[in-house]
């Protein structure tokens, strides 16, 4: 008797959270709810990269970190808002003004550590497949099927600033510290959502990997079959002038 009353207990609690998704979904802006879930991603991915763990590693998966370019940027980010905190509590005399900042520190410490740490646990993947899944932290996710790679090369480019630049010839761009080194070419589109929910489609990739021959060597022993332009890598020209 108790089983039957808790199945139906649970069957009006998921009624219930059915009916007010989407009630959350018009009231709250598709915006916020992505700066939200982008928020628990990150905090989830702090708690990964305390115990040394990666985000969903499926098995015959082989992970490309991104981080290296960024890494020394992000903890002088880090030391330079620890410092900042430390020294706005020290000054300030006026409580709930110090109360404020502190809060506000403190928050802007934790999301510096956590976009690091999500980056460092969400690399990108080559699955076992030849798919691929390109990463950057919580913030970006877009899984490649092997069957619409056409090409893969390394290519060294700088893209300035931004984490994703959309180009008008179908190109997309995840850029780290300002570059990217492999370029993907597809034979048709794919569809990405952007870090706020904008959608695009896409037949040129670009994106950065800390070890860019490694990760195209990858992608030619995966898929099937290969082509010329696949197992050639160009040589990356140097850096602009």
């Amino acid at each position: 008797m108790g089983a039957v009353r808790e199945g139906r207990v649970r069957t009006r609690v998921a009624s219930a959270v059915d009916r007010g998704v989407p009630v959350v979904d018009r009231v709250v802006p598709v915006v916020v709810r992505r700066l939200v879930a982008h928020e628990f991603r990150a905090l989830h991915s702090l708690g990964l990269w305390t115990v040394r763990r990666r985000h969903r590693l499926p098995e015959g998966a082989r992970p490309f970190p991104y981080t290296e370019p960024q890494t020394g940027t992000m903890w002088v980010f880090f030391f330079v808002s620890v410092l900042e905190t430390v020294v706005l509590a020290l000054v300030i005399p006026w409580p709930l003004v110090h109360q404020i900042l502190l809060v506000t520190g403190v928050y802007g410490v934790l999301f510096v550590i956590s976009l690091h740490a999500s980056c460092v646990t969400r690399p990108h993947l080559v699955e076992r497949d030849g798919s691929l899944r390109l990463r950057y932290g919580a913030l970006f996710d877009l899984r490649v099927p092997a069957t619409v790679i056409a090409s893969v090369r390394v290519e060294r480019c700088y893209s300035g600033s931004g984490i994703v630049r959309v180009g008008e010839d179908g190109s997309l761009d995840l850029v780290v510290a300002g570059q990217t080194t492999v370029v993907v070419e597809l034979t048709e589109g794919v569809e990405y959502v952007r870090p706020l929910g904008r959608r695009g489609t896409a037949r040129t990739l670009r994106f950065h990997a800390d070890d860019p021959r490694a990760m195209v060597a990858a992608l030619v022993e995966s898929a099937a079959p290969l082509t010329p332009e696949r197992t050639a890598p160009t040589s990356p020209p140097g850096p602009p002038a």
